[in-house]
């Protein structure tokens, strides 16, 4: 009989690696954990399309804060940013049902969610979700007899997650895939890679507080959520990751990658775009946060998590033809879930 290989988050993070150089992921701190090419002569800055560990002047910094407030001053009214949310949702799947697998994903992609008061189905919701993690947990899952499990939140179309499932093959790892739109969950489920003994993909709005997930809490090694908090108003953030947090079990981690402020794309915003502070609607309707390290830290702090990792990983990214430097900025954090403390 075959013998299983382990599964680790060093392995998973040398997958992602393997998917896009931006998503490496180190367990400490080293000098220089996102990348090795350094930019030392100004002469040089077109001889590559991308530099490491740029350090931004002062200068540098004024401008981007002086472009971010002023293409932020002028803020869409919140009644057209609910019709905006409505049309966005409404066709939002008949355009990912178009997207080859070549083409970004859509976890770069998502519609703005609306920011509603929940404080009085707080009750109900969680008497909800109890009924259905105790359904589940007296019932078989997906996955269940594997000893390592990934979550993916907004997988899109799959252009990361099947390099994740080749290279899990074999392995006692399991990998879950979710996305908003069932358009973008069926092409995944069609792709001829698609292999139901190592992954399960499942349409899943990690907003809706009462919705359920295929598998217990506590049952998850890994979650990796890349371009897609980015995504949700800021004023539901927390929520979203204070609940998918509790799917992880003591010691599993939290994987994030997103826009950091002041990168090029939130620049080059035009006047009128800006939802709210440093939060913006792109003009096929897709909505995009800019985050700040603290902004993470809390984030994932407030869910219980310990921080491993939080950087922000600015670059140099070169249009060598047209001669054009962007300054991208973009946030890599590592966070896990602390054991309990034991009883004295």
């Amino acid at each position: 009989m075959h013998k299983l290989r382990s599964f680790s988050v060093a392995k998973l993070a040398k997958v992602l690696s393997r998917v896009s150089p931006r998503l490496k992921s180190t367990g400490g701190r080293p000098s220089a954990p996102l990348g090795s090419r350094i930019l030392t002569n100004p002469d040089d800055i077109f001889k590559h399309n991308m530099w490491d560990h740029v350090q931004w002047t002062e200068l540098d910094k004024e401008n981007a804060r002086q472009k971010a407030e002023e293409n932020s001053c002028v803020q869409i009214p919140l009644k057209e940013q609910g019709a905006k949310s409505h049309a966005t949702n409404t066709c939002l799947h008949d355009q990912l049902a178009a997207y080859p697998l070549s083409t970004r994903s859509s976890t770069e992609t998502r519609p703005h969610h609306r920011n509603t008061d929940t404080s009085n189905q707080e009750t109900c919701q969680g008497a909800a979700l109890e009924k259905n993690e105790a359904h589940i947990q007296t019932t078989t899952f997906p996955g269940q007899h594997a000893s390592f499990r990934i979550l993916e939140v907004g997988c899109g179309v799959g252009n990361s997650m099947f390099p994740i499932v080749n290279c899990i093959k074999g392995t006692d790892a399991f990998l879950y895939c979710c996305d908003f739109s069932p358009c973008a969950i069926q092409l995944v489920k069609d792709h001829p890679e698609y292999d139901d003994s190592v992954c399960h993909a499942f349409v899943h709005d990690i907003c809706e507080e009462v919705a359920s997930f295929p598998f217990p809490p506590q049952s998850l090694d890994v979650i990796l959520a890349v371009f897609v908090l980015s995504s949700i108003h800021p004023d539901r953030l927390q929520g979203v990751v204070n609940r998918l947090s509790t799917y992880l079990k003591h010691g599993g981690t939290f994987l994030f990658r997103d826009y950091g402020r002041h990168d090029f794309s939130q620049l080059r915003f035009k006047k009128g775009r800006c939802l709210s502070e440093n939060f913006y609607t792109r003009g096929d309707g897709t909505c995009v946060y800019f985050f700040t390290k603290e902004e993470v830290h809390d984030l994932f702090s407030n869910a219980g998590l310990e921080e491993i990792q939080n950087l922000e990983d600015r670059r140099l990214q070169v249009n060598r033809g047209k001669k054009v430097v962007m300054h991208r900025v973009w946030m890599q954090s590592k966070y896990r879930k602390t054991y309990p403390p034991s009883p004295s």
